[in-house]
């Protein structure tokens, strides 16, 4: 019962903020994190071109990605999981590219800067990875890439989730800023070591019983 509330609740966050970007497009031409970027960077057409690319196929990322989880659709309908998968990979590595880009530009400077950039690089290196094991049908790994895939595609949600709490606590933006740069993907990576670690006992005891190998 607390797993799928606990799914439930991961699919609701997903959804909302991966419609999030929406907003860039029917509100204000500054909203959000754009309120503190200089004038100077919207007339750079590359990261106006990284940007939009980033947080759209982020966005779509974060809306599709959570149903590659589900049981039912790997189970009874193979071909839809495999399509979901393919546009997933395909938006990830998009937007990580980008996402290291604009990293360059992040508020609050290069402490922030180096926490997005590590993001991106480990979010396209998992998923790259996904990718590569599924085509050597390599099943147990590539879920787990995908676990640590997903993991930092939700740092767009720990990231709305912990900004204003660290403000409150630290009283600085600059600095709040700063820290969710890191925390916003760590322990979401750590979530997924230990819920690798833990599916991955259970399936070796479940392939030792039945006498299977991975």
């Amino acid at each position: 019962m607390l797993r799928k509330i606990l799914w439930l609740l991961v699919a609701v966050l997903a959804l909302i903020i991966g419609l999030y970007p929406s907003l860039y497009f029917i509100g204000e031409s500054k909203t959000g994190i754009l309120k503190t970027k200089p004038d100077e960077v919207f007339l750079n057409p590359f990261w106006n071109l990284s940007f939009y690319t980033h947080i759209i196929l982020g966005g779509l990322a974060l809306l599709i990605g959570w149903l590659q989880f589900n049981h039912k659709i790997r189970s009874k309908n193979v071909m839809l999981h495999r399509q979901i998968g393919k546009v997933y990979i395909t938006a990830v590595l998009l937007s990580s590219v980008t996402g290291f880009h604009i990293a360059f530009y992040a508020t609050a400077g290069l402490y922030a800067a180096f926490g997005f950039m590590t993001l991106s690089v480990i979010w396209f290196y998992t998923t790259l990875m996904a990718f590569l094991t599924i085509k050597r049908r390599q099943l147990l790994p590539h879920r787990n890439m995908m676990i640590y895939s997903y993991a930092c595609c939700f740092a767009a949600v720990t990231l709305r989730l912990w900004l204003p709490f660290l403000n409150a606590i630290l009283g600085d933006f600059e600095t709040a800023y700063i820290v969710v740069a890191w925390w916003c993907w760590i322990p979401n990576l750590a979530v997924a070591y230990f819920l690798i670690q833990k599916s991955t006992k259970v399936i070796l005891d479940k392939n030792m019983d039945t006498g299977m190998t991975l």
